[in-house]
C-alpha cells in the first residue's frame, strides 16, 4: 500500500510540473517572436514526452499487478525464501542461489509468462532492474498472447 502511495505523489507531483512547464510554454509562444515560440515550442515537448512516459510506466505497473494478483490466486506466487542482512536487505548470495533457480524454471518453460514473472522477481531481488523489466515485459506479452513481442 506504502508503494502504491508514493507512486500515486510522485506522478501528482509530476503532472503539477508538466503542467507548469506547459504554462510556461504556452505562454512563451504567446509572446509571438521567432524565438519565444521556437523555445515555447521546446518547452511544450518535454511535458508531452513526460506524460507519455508516465502512462507507459503506469500501463506496466499495472498490468504487472494484475500478473500478480493471477499468480497468485493460482497459489502461483514466488515464496520468500532469501536470506536477509541483519539490517533487513536482501542477502546477495541468497539472492543468486534463488536466480539460479528461476532461470532454470524458465530455461526449462520459455513459453511460460508464470515463469518469467518470478525470474523477474528474481532479477529484482538481485538488484538487477533493468533485467527485472524486460523479464516482466515478456511475461506480460506472453501472457497477452504477444509471443512475437516477447521474442
Amino acid at each position: 500500500m506504502r508503494a502504491k502511495i508514493t507512486y500515486l505523489v510522485t506522478a501528482a507531483v509530476l503532472v503539477f510540473y508538466f503542467v507548469l512547464v506547459g504554462s510556461r510554454g504556452v505562454l512563451l509562444i504567446k509572446t509571438g517572436t521567432l524565438l519565444t515560440v521556437t523555445f515555447g515550442v521546446a518547452v511544450l515537448i518535454l511535458p508531452v514526452i513526460g506524460l507519455w512516459f508516465l502512462w507507459k510506466n503506469t500501463q506496466f505497473v499495472r498490468r504487472a499487478n494484475q500478473l500478480a494478483a493471477e499468480l497468485d490466486a493460482e497459489g502461483g506466487l514466488p515464496v520468500d525464501e532469501l536470506k536477509r542482512t541483519p539490517s533487513g536487505r536482501v542477502d546477495r548470495e541468497s539472492a543468486d542461489e534463488v536466480f539460479a533457480l528461476r532461470k532454470a524454471e524458465t530455461e526449462d518453460a520459455p513459453g511460460d509468462w508464470r515463469s518469467w514473472f518470478r525470474l523477474a522477481v528474481a532479477y529484482h531481488d538481485a538488484r538487477d532492474t533493468p533485467r527485472a523489466r524486460k523479464a516482466m515485459q515478456r511475461a506480460i506479452a506472453l501472457h497477452d498472447g504477444k509471443q512475437a513481442e516477447a521474442a
